[in-house]
């Protein structure tokens, strides 16, 4: 019998979802963007950035989700943690060429103080990001809903990078993010909704009743990682192994993808182009989530897959913006569904009362993994991309459409990790 969730709580899940992915997209499509921009960042440049922001994300999602099982409140953790990196991402308004000129006037190349900054920031937000979100949201998301409406709850949650990726485009249509000085309105602006959400939090959100663990804090770090754990719950490892597989693919593109549409394909109204394509695939995310609970995971993750791997192949072969349209709009609806259909299976797999201490090794195989190695295959991917040479005199690249072929054929490694779950859970049932 389905349990009946509380209007409260999807208030609470729609709006914590959204900001919290509204300043991801910040972080992972347009901080890429920024150093691209101002500061001509390399694939290089971008790969390290994506690379150390995943350790950090990972690190913090296992020391905090597993304090957070040993105190048994996610609440704290999540307000206070939305407030400290609203702070940070304000930081990011005063890293500019001016700024940077008038603290380093003799430096050679403010440039690649400037990328180093942002980098080393981008690791300082990603803490306070992955307490708040990655450990302590997830948690509460995974410890307030139950087998028979998870689906529901986590079509809406991951359908939110689509929604924020429209609110953040649309944002942005009217500034040049050729200047400077765009760049710190987004910062301010960004920052201080984030903040503002935090504090809202101490009224909106409800603590799901848990009780203070006396389990030792190092156990909790390490649980996830044990063998004995592995053995437990195989369901759940073969999940995160595939899920992990699913996210390299994801991000041997993602890192470059604004700058394939603006550069690449001279598509400086992709913003246009994308919006159409982003509201069809949440709202496919949307009632996917609701499929998976009717249906499963053999049935639901299917369909994912086969949109991706179409949006994949359009995005590869052409250039015409209604056939790139086509393709952006299979690739999202296929990697929003997968989302929400791995992490609802995830969730199902998790044992009650140990969310906490969990979200390390799902961080491990949805940021840490394909964080490192995504990236760093794009690299090479783009190793002989050609380049520009921009007004100043520098040189930036111009990414390809190999990386959509990259992507699918690292999609396709995770085929078979996928039918092996499809097995086990069909099995059980």
């Amino acid at each position: 019998m389905s349990s009946k969730l509380s209007k409260r709580f999807y208030i609470a899940l729609i709006i914590f979802s959204l900001i919290g992915q509204v300043a991801w997209v910040v972080e992972n499509m347009y901080f890429n963007v920024f150093i691209y921009k101002i500061f001509n960042a390399s694939a290089s440049d971008i790969s390290l950035m994506v690379a150390l922001s995943a350790v950090s994300a990972t690190l913090t999602s296992i020391f905090i989700g597993a304090l957070s099982d040993k105190i048994g409140k996610r609440k704290i953790f999540i307000c206070g943690g939305y407030v400290l990196w609203g702070v940070s991402i304000l930081c990011f308004s005063l890293i500019r060429i001016d700024v940077l000129n008038a603290l380093f006037p003799t430096a050679v190349s403010v440039a690649t103080i400037g990328v180093s900054l942002v980098i080393i920031l981008d690791c300082v937000m990603t803490f306070f990001g992955s307490s708040a979100n990655d450990a302590a949201f997830n948690a509460w998301l995974t410890d307030s809903t139950d087998s028979s409406n998870r689906g529901s709850a986590e079509g809406i949650n991951s359908m939110m990078p689509l929604v924020a990726i429209l609110a953040v485009f649309g944002g942005f249509m009217a500034l040049d993010l050729d200047k400077s000085e765009s760049w710190t309105i987004v910062f301010t602006v960004i920052g201080a909704v984030v903040i503002l959400i935090g504090i809202l939090g101490i009224f909106l959100i409800e603590e799901p009743v848990r009780e203070k663990e006396n389990s030792r804090y190092f156990d909790n770090i390490i649980y996830g990682f044990l063998p004995s754990t592995i053995k437990q719950n195989a369901k759940l490892y073969v999940a995160l192994i595939a899920f992990i597989v699913f996210n390299i693919s994801i991000q041997i593109f993602m890192p470059y993808l604004i700058i394939y549409y603006e550069v690449s394909l001279n598509m400086a109204d992709y913003v246009l182009v994308m919006a159409p394509a982003i509201i069809l695939a949440s709202v496919v995310t949307f009632f996917w989530g609701k499929v998976y609970d009717k249906k499963g995971f053999a049935f639901s993750i299917a369909f994912s897959l086969l949109w991706i791997m179409l949006g994949y192949i359009m995005l590869y072969i052409f250039t015409n913006k209604a056939l790139v349209f086509i393709g952006s709009l299979l690739m999202m609806s296929g990697y929003l569904s997968g989302m929400a259909v791995f992490g609802a299976t995830i969730r199902d797999n998790t044992p009650i009362g140990k969310a906490g201490r969990l979200q390390g090794v799902r961080i491990v195989s949805q940021v840490l993994v394909p964080g490192v190695v995504g990236p760093y295959i794009g690299k090479l991917v783009l190793s002989g991309a050609d380049t520009i040479v921009n007004g100043d005199g520098t040189v930036s690249f111009i990414p390809s459409a190999d990386i959509f072929l990259a992507a699918l054929i690292a999609m396709i490694v995770a085929i078979p990790f996928i039918i092996l779950l499809a097995k086990r859970r069909k099995n059980e049932n």
